[in-house]
Formats: C-alpha cells, structure tokens, sequence
C-alpha cells in the first residue's frame, strides 16, 4: 500500500533551524564517532600485539557481543530513569575499561584476560545514536520535519563511519597502533559528558507520567521488532565483515594504510544514499521498500569475494554502502509504526545491538577465514549473513504490516507521529 506524499518537503536547513538542535547535535556526533572506531582499533591493536586477526577478531567480538546485549538494557532504563543517569556512568566506566584493555593488550597480557577486559567495553558503550533521535521526537512533536530528521540521522551515523575508521586507522598506523583506542576512550568521555550536560532536550522521564505501565512495555515483545533484529542482524555482517577482510587486503597487497580509504569508501556511498534517501518523498510504502532495499544489499555483498583489485573492490564497497543507508532508514522508520512511544528508545537500541551483534559474529567468523583459508575468504561473511537474513525477512514479512494509530501526517513514509530514525 502506497504512502501518501504532499507536494513540498521540509529540507535540511529547516531541520537544523530547529532551536536548541545544535546543543544536543555537536556533542552528539563527538560522542558517537567512538562507535565507529572502537572495532577497527581493537583489531588492528590486537592484531599488532598478537600477529593474529583470529584473535583480534575474537577480542572485537567480545566487545560487539556485550555491547549488543547490554544496549536494550540501557535504553531502557533511560526511558525510566533519564539519559543523564545512564551516560554519565556509563561514559566514565567505558573509558576506564578502554584503557585497561589498551594497557593490557600492550603488556601482551593472556588472551583471555583482553576477553575478560573487553566485556565492561562493550557493555558501557553510550548510545548516543537511539538517545539523540529521541531527542528529536522532543523537539519536532507532530512535526513533518521529522522525516528529514529521519534521514539526517542515518547520514550523521554514516558520516562517523567515514570519518571514524580513516581515523583509526591513520592513528594506529602512523602514530601508534594504541593511538586509535585511546582517541576512542578520549572521544567517549568528553562528547558523552558534554552531551549528558543538555538537560534541557533529554526527553520526560517515563515513569514521570500517567502512562508507566504502557511505557514499560519491553519493545522486545513486538513480532515485528523480532524480525527487524534478524535484519539488522545481516547489516552487522556486512560491517564486521568489511572491516576485517578489507584490513587483510590491505595489508597483503603491502598498503596497510588503503584499509581506512577502501573502508571510507564504503561508508561514503552509504551517507551518499541516506542524504538521497532523505530527499525524496517516497510513494513506496516502507514495508515493500524493505524488501528491495535489502535484496539489492545482498547481491551487491554477494560479490565481494570475488574481487581481487583495488579498484573494483572500492566500486563494488561503494555499491555495498549505498545499498544499506536506505535499509536502515526503513527499518528504523517501521519501529514508529510498530513500538509504543515510550518503549522507542529500548527498540532503537536493540537494533543498534543487532548490527553490534552481527558486526561481532562477522569480525570472529572473518578473522578466522583470514587466518585460515584464502586472502579475501572473509568477504564470504556478508554474503552469508545478508542472504539469511533475506531469507526470513521475506518468510516474514507480514509480521510488519501496522495498524492504523492515530491520524497521519502525510510526508513520503507514513508517519502518524514523530520518528526517530538512524
């Protein structure tokens, strides 16, 4: 069924207009780059200490797996108890753990200590994505602003992973191969207290209201939710995927320093396709949008292992990035349509915690093809992981059809009420 679309569409400097926006917004994107580095560091750290991308995909692992699990949980509590409360310890604990599993990776500590080590960095990793795009449902309520805030979001997060692995892998190449985890707790402390400091935009504290027990609803209990998770699942593949296989190549051909631009490269398709994705009032409905969205992603990923050139693996990673943007758009824009308003930020987050978990499967699953079979065996890794998750998407693809809830704002998507959307 087709959305209904209006003949104008608010762009992004109305968006940005919004008053108060830029407070939440620059810490914001601080606070989120660490996100996007965290992985890459600690493999190409581990890597350095051990001489193994195994092992340095299992550390990452590690840290991908706690995050995932642990990101629902604190989405949650700061639906009930406020985001200041959650970052602020949170932000500190991370930072704590980041350098004690520098500093043992360093001393050439037991490989299960940097495990042990990893479990509190991961766990303690801000979500600074679901919490400022619920910020936005506080500044743009009722707003058809917030279906350009919706692609601004994905193109801010793809932004970080343009920027983030080029500086990772510049600061553990050119400076020191700890330089990138350290930046990565550095980034985490100040942008995350910076943005704990705007009281002003957090949203209301759930349990604040008349509607707790609604609000407490667990986002997890909603089929189509479960089935998002899969998807987002397969998005996670792709990214630990990349990151590891393209780290390998780049260090077979003799050119370790290509893996931050070939990885660039792919993030940069991705916010290309989110900035187009945003400008666009879209007739489709999100449901069918989903669907080929994501059928392209799995064949452009299909081909990956194939290419053995640089230049056709930047074109075919370029493709694989514009392929995801609109996916995640998608995915994130149905959560509005599916979960409650108070248990958002919870679903947001579980899906942040899918692509973390998908990303952590991929860079174990990877490393070890790396180690153990052909250069570029690791590429089989986003294959595999956006095909299955193709699978039981279009198996189950009626767990997303919605229910009318409330009146319509007729802006491309189908929005009734305000998105918050990566």
């Amino acid at each position: 069924m087709a959305s209904t679309v209006t003949s104008s569409r608010p762009g992004y400097g109305q968006l940005l207009r919004t008053r108060g926006a830029w407070t939440f917004l620059l810490p914001g994107f601080a606070a989120r780059q660490p996100f996007a580095m965290l992985t890459l560091s600690l493999v190409l750290l581990v890597q350095h200490t051990t001489g193994s991308y195994g092992a340095a995909g299992a550390v990452a692992a590690v840290t991908g797996v706690s995050m995932a699990l642990f990101a629902p949980y604190s989405g949650r509590l700061a639906d009930r108890h406020g985001q200041r409360a959650v970052l602020i310890p949170g932000v500190l604990v991370h930072t704590l753990a980041g350098l004690s599993l520098t500093a043992l990776a360093l001393t050439h500590a037991p490989l299960w200590a940097l495990f042990v080590a990893a479990v509190p960095t991961g766990a303690s990793v801000p979500q600074i994505g679901p919490m400022v795009r619920a910020r936005w449902g506080v500044k743009l309520q009722d707003s058809p602003l917030m279906t350009t805030a919706a692609a601004f979001e994905s193109v801010t997060d793809e932004l970080t992973f343009v920027f983030g692995p080029l500086l990772a892998t510049a600061l553990c190449t050119a400076v020191h191969p700890a330089a990138g985890l350290l930046t990565e707790a550095s980034l985490t402390l100040l942008g995350g207290l910076l943005f704990a400091a705007q009281k002003s935009t957090q949203p209301t504290v759930a349990a604040a209201d008349g509607h707790a027990r609604v609000e407490h609803t667990s986002a997890l209990r909603v089929p189509g939710v479960r089935v998002l998770i899969v998807t987002f699942l397969g998005i996670g593949a792709v990214f630990g995927g990349m990151q590891v296989s393209l780290a390998a190549f780049s260090e077979s051909i003799g050119e370790p320093g290509l893996n931050g631009v070939l990885y660039g490269v792919f993030a940069a398709g991705n916010m290309i396709s989110g900035l187009v994705c945003g400008a666009i009032a879209w007739k489709v409905a999100p449901q069918r949008r989903l669907l080929v969205g994501y059928g392209a992603l799995a064949l452009t990923a299909s081909g990956l292992w194939a290419a053995h050139s640089v230049l056709v693996l930047a074109g075919l990673g370029l493709l694989v990035g514009m392929c995801i943007a609109p996916t995640l758009i998608t995915g994130y824009t149905l959560v509005e349509n599916l979960v409650p308003a108070g248990a958002r930020t919870e679903a947001f987050t579980w899906l942040t915690g899918a692509v973390a978990l998908g990303q952590a499967a991929a860079v174990t699953i990877a490393g070890q093809l790396e180690d153990r079979f052909w250069g570029g065996a690791g590429f089989l890794v986003p294959m595999g992981g956006t095909l299955l998750a193709l699978a039981t998407l279009v198996a189950l693809r009626s767990r997303l059809a919605t229910r009318p809830r409330g009146r319509t704002v007729a802006r491309g998507v189908g929005h009734r009420v305000p998105v918050a959307v990566d």
